[in-house]
């Protein structure tokens, strides 16, 4: 079954309801910029609330060093999602298994980035918007994602329950990953939209 990560949770209560319903991982943002962005408090109340086997992921955007420092020591993380122009060098240094995000756009070799970050535990796909890192609620050309990816894909951007099972079945990633697709405000998850999703993605796995 493709896995599902729901990203920008700010409650306790939304975390349990995706949970509830089959997320396999919950994603916390760390990014000030953001109107999902969780301080280090908030975000260890939504992290230690969970069951075992849910994946805690925390999100940052060219973050410096010691603000990931300061987050891995109130929070605990599973996985850490860069979702900026972190270089290797910078996701690795901190020990903890993590996963790069791309905004995909024509002309960018995806090949090659992944082998850049050949120790990422897989390359979140994006929609490039110009300004923007992630969280848009737009989706881009899946057609530009080619077949034979080094890393485990993770599809991102503009997903929702009306277009999740048509995104699988074309890309067929590992996970997919949605935000805005799930809410009914922002930072704010709606129970019956991460209902329907899941229901899409488990439709395109049959």
């Amino acid at each position: 079954m493709t896995r599902v990560k729901i990203c920008g949770i700010t409650r306790v209560q939304d975390a349990l309801a995706a949970v509830r319903l089959g997320a396999d991982a919950i994603g916390l943002v760390f990014y000030a910029n953001s109107p999902r962005h969780v301080a280090p408090q908030q975000a260890r109340e939504i992290s230690g609330a969970l069951p075992p086997f849910v994946t805690s992921v925390g999100l940052f955007v060219n973050p410096a060093p010691e603000e990931v420092g300061v987050v891995l020591q109130a929070v605990h993380l599973d996985l850490l999602q860069f979702h900026g122009e972190e270089p290797p060098e910078f996701c690795r240094q901190f020990r903890v298994p993590y996963l790069k995000a791309v905004r995909v756009k024509p002309g960018l070799d995806l090949v090659q980035y992944a082998a850049s970050y050949s120790d990422a535990r897989g390359l979140l796909l994006d929609a490039f918007v110009e300004g923007a890192h992630g969280g848009t609620g737009q989706s881009f050309d899946w057609g530009l994602i080619p077949s034979g990816l080094p890393l485990p894909v993770v599809l991102s951007g503009g997903l929702d329950e009306a277009n999740v099972a048509g995104a699988i079945r074309q890309v067929r990633p590992w996970a997919v990953d949605v935000s805005s697709g799930v809410e009914s405000a922002k930072g704010i998850k709606d129970a019956a939209r991460m209902a329907a999703f899941m229901q899409g993605v488990r439709d395109a796995d049959v």
